[in-house]
């Protein structure tokens, strides 16, 4: 969870948090891998689903499946009442002013296509959108697929050696040719927690509307985007204990109103002949065709069993093993941690000297913990600070413990050992 709180292993009583209760929830966690038990960092990949929310997509695929919004008998009319309670729950989750800001899509990549697209429409050679050098491959790429269409131009934020955003430099970027400013939330592969209400605020002053990349925020806290002042904030549903190939975009009404359709298809549309077309309106004018229903369900339950946990106690708990973790990572002689912004998510990126990050990882993988090597979906950023071939990154949720931080440490410096 997004906070600097932190905690030791012996606190953990006094803030209410049973980790153990909340593991057990967790089926996928209580399995062995090549003899070990697993110990699962990868959480900023996607995370593991609990039962609340397995249990959920199988009650609709046993008892309520069926198409919705479309028919009149009563399982059709079962599924659209979960699929829309399903909308107000996300809305609910990143405190959106109405039900109808969240469109539901495959996922953030989908999300800032859809933008793109839409938003696109609208801009001319010359046009600018500001990003961060700290942007995942989904919020780089569409831009520039929109450069190659019509000419805009891509401004990117500098990012400081320790890993953070040089907010400095972001008016200076702003001229009369902005268009949109579009950054992630919190980075992927070093973890830095972006400030992004301030890089909204800074936005409306110049009349500049934002787009955050909620991938890895949601995961690690509360969203409010009204208090964060976006136009548009995105969101996958696998990073935040939901299934995959679901996510939602959140984008206020004015914006959804004046947009044009991202693709086209069934259920969009409220008339249609070969002459003329009136769409429905929003979110309905971008969801064409049948929809990931069982996804969108499980992503309502996802975020329902995510909002009754203690906020504060996930939180404290994250920021102790975020802590643990830079402690003892950094201790092993030779290992270099990559990214050490002031505020972070529990990820920690590191790099061994002389050492492939693929070869750490597969020989994490035969002592039975799941980490992620390589550039993350994030070249531009690990080129800047001089790991063009990568990192080991360990990701961690609230569900791991120090044990298994503990358990990373001894088996990095053994594959530190074997590898040297």
């Amino acid at each position: 969870m997004m906070n600097s709180a932190v905690i030791t292993p012996s606190s953990q009583a006094k803030i209410g948090l049973d980790v153990e209760a909340l593991r057990a929830q967790f089926p996928a966690l209580q399995q062995n891998i090549n003899g070990k038990p697993l110990v699962y960092l990868d959480n900023a990949a996607t995370t593991q689903k609990p039962l609340a929310v397995i249990e959920t997509v199988d009650q609709f695929y046993r008892h309520d499946n069926a198409n919705i919004h479309r028919g009149v008998h009563t399982l059709s009319g079962r599924a659209t009442d979960l699929y829309e309670a399903a909308r107000e729950r996300v809305r609910l989750s990143l405190n959106g002013g109405h039900t109808d800001e969240i469109v539901f899509v495959r996922g953030v990549t989908e999300a800032i296509n859809l933008v793109a697209s839409s938003f696109g429409q609208s801009l001319k050679a010359g046009d600018e959108i500001v990003i961060s050098a700290l942007e995942h491959h989904a919020n780089i790429v569409p831009w520039h697929l929109l450069r190659e269409r019509i000419g805009i131009v891509i401004k990117v934020i500098p990012v400081t050696p320790i890993g953070e955003i040089d907010l400095s430099t972001l008016p200076g970027l702003i001229t009369a040719r902005t268009r949109l400013i579009a950054v992630n939330h919190v980075s992927n592969a070093l973890g830095t927690i972006n400030p992004v209400q301030e890089i909204c605020r800074i936005a409306r002053e110049h009349d500049i509307p934002t787009l955050i990349d909620g991938a890895q925020g949601l995961p690690h806290g509360p969203v409010d985007v009204q208090a964060i002042g976006c136009d548009f904030y995105a969101l996958s549903g696998h990073k935040a204990f939901g299934p995959s190939g679901i996510g939602a975009l959140y984008a206020r009404r004015p914006w959804l109103g004046k947009l044009p359709p991202y693709h086209g298809g069934g259920d969009m549309i409220e008339t249609v002949s070969f002459e003329t077309i009136t769409y429905a309106p929003p979110p309905a004018k971008f969801e064409a065709g049948t929809p990931n229903i069982e996804g969108a369900i499980g992503l309502g339950a996802a975020l329902t069993w995510l909002a009754e946990l203690d906020h504060a106690a996930l939180a404290a708990h994250e920021a102790a093993l975020l802590a643990a973790a830079t402690e003892s990572l950094g201790a092993i002689p030779g290992l270099k941690i990559i990214g050490q912004a002031r505020h972070k998510a529990p990820v920690v990126s590191f790099v061994l000297d002389g050492i492939h990050p693929h070869d750490v990882g597969t020989l994490l993988d035969a002592q039975g913990i799941a980490v992620r090597t390589g550039q993350h979906c994030a070249m531009p950023i690990l080129q800047q600070l001089g790991v063009a071939s990568g990192t080991v990154r360990a990701s961690f949720c609230f569900y791991n413990t120090f044990d298994e931080v503990e358990a990373l440490a001894r088996a990095v410096h053994r594959a530190q050992t074997m590898l040297s």
